[in-house]
């Protein structure tokens, strides 16, 4: 299938005015090429992309449809969706994955042998799912370069462990990160230890080998809710764990508010070197991690405070843009956003070296162009002092969200997420909520 069968060609170049922090007007062309909605009369979703080294992508999400544009799946359960797309916008092949309970992938990379690993969780004990310790389990995949399934693997307890995040390793094996329910497995779920001072959810991280064989894995975190979402192996071989977490005892030294951005700086063994809170006093959530070229790192997602380490809040909540050292020192901190809600989901370096951000807005003034609908997708870029230098929202009147972004080798943009529109941006909605594939040039 081409991409252009149910897509549409906007036709038209955007040209629109950003404003950096000393009111400088900036003026850029960006095109957008097309948007294609893609699935079934259910649930359907995007929630990552990724380049893949043939010049196409990789675009996983979950789908609870059996018809449609879904192609093999027999039930309505949510399965793992994966979809390859050539360099010419074509489908060379699609799969789902999973049982007869609620799977639902979060994270795709290409690993260096050409295939695939794939991340989620799942409540299946069947099916694909070869194992399940208890209500809902991390599920790792690997996957071949046609999307053969390899090897599967699940970690967890007996409560609700989410895979969220996982990066091939310098040694060829494998790093997840996601949430441990500690109440649940008793203070189980770090290598050699039971800890049972902590509750709720915690940072969980696995290492395991190529294989999909367990190494180590190790949790962190307080007696509140503690969530990780971005993970990244530092040139020492150790790793920077970045999310979010309302907790003020245990591994958290100084919580500043309701929800902080917090950053763990682990060993390669997962020992905990260091721990970082960020934000103001109200609600701080970190979504993404990025090496910012220098040495350091940007992290993003959204920001409610406006005091403390948030220097300007314009609006509800903000897309939050923090600069900072391997230890966690904030370098700079920056808001985009209008005067509703705006949030970002992913961050990916882009070739000119630059970085484009990809979320959703509820707002139309300040640094949002337009708004079309409740939320739009919203796709950012940014140069290296964290400086708009453009943005575009698309979507319909009803939800629009973007979770995920990559640059192709052609320099061209691609963006995921779902849609729940058919009007707008949207032309075409099959079911309940469809996936959302947008390109920019």
């Amino acid at each position: 299938m081409k991409f252009g069968k149910i897509t549409y060609l906007l036709g038209f170049l955007l040209l629109f005015n950003c404003s950096d922090d000393d009111g400088t007007l900036i003026a850029n062309n960006v095109e957008v090429v097309a948007v294609e909605t893609f699935g079934g009369s259910n649930n359907d979703s995007g929630q990552s992309v990724i380049s893949t080294n043939d010049g196409g992508y990789a675009v996983l999400g979950y789908t609870q449809s059996n018809d449609g544009d879904v192609i093999g799946k027999l039930d309505t359960s949510f399965d793992y969706w994966i979809i390859k797309y050539n360099s010419q916008n074509t489908i060379e092949w699609q799969k789902t994955f999973g049982g007869s309970g609620d799977d639902r992938g979060s994270s795709i990379i290409q690993t260096q042998d050409g295939g695939y690993a794939v991340l989620g969780f799942s409540f299946s004990d069947d099916g694909d799912v070869e194992n399940n310790a208890g209500l809902q389990d991390f599920w790792l995949l690997k996957l071949g370069s046609t999307g053969n399934l390899v090897w599967q693997n699940s970690f967890g307890f007996e409560g609700g462990d989410s895979g969220i995040s996982i990066i091939e390793t310098n040694d060829f094996g494998f790093l997840l990160s996601g949430i441990i329910d500690i109440s649940a497995s008793g203070g189980q779920g770090a290598t050699n230890r039971v800890d049972n001072r902590h509750a709720g959810g915690d940072y969980w991280v696995i290492k395991v080998n190529q294989l999909g064989e367990l190494e180590w894995s190790n949790y962190y975190g307080g007696n509140f809710t503690d969530t990780p979402f971005g993970i990244i192996q530092k040139e020492n071989n150790g790793y920077l764990v970045i999310g979010s977490s309302d907790s003020n005892d245990t591994d958290i030294s100084n919580n500043i508010g309701s929800y902080d951005y917090w950053v763990l700086d682990i060993s390669a063994n997962g020992t905990l070197l260091s721990e970082k809170s960020l934000g103001g006093t109200q609600i701080d959530e970190g979504r993404a991690i990025v090496a910012s070229g220098d040495g350091n790192y940007l992290i993003t997602g959204d920001t409610r405070s406006d005091d403390m380490d948030v220097s300007n809040n314009k609006g509800g909540a903000d897309l939050w843009l923090v600069k900072m050292t391997p230890e966690g020192n904030l370098i700079w901190e920056k808001s985009i956003g209008g005067s509703n809600f705006d949030v970002a989901r992913s961050i990916k370096s882009s070739q000119d070296g630059n970085f484009l951000l990809s979320g959703s807005s509820r707002s139309n003034d300040f640094d949002v162009s337009t708004n079309k609908g409740q939320n739009d997708a919203w796709i950012i870029k940014v140069n290296a002092n964290g400086e708009q230098l453009w943005e575009r929202t698309i979507g319909g009147s009803n939800i629009d969200f973007a979770y995920d972004i990559a640059e192709l080798n052609d320099g061209s943009i691609i963006a995921v997420g779902d849609t729940a529109s058919n009007d707008g941006d949207i032309l075409v909605n099959k079911g309940f909520s469809d996936l959302l594939i947008i390109k920019i040039q």
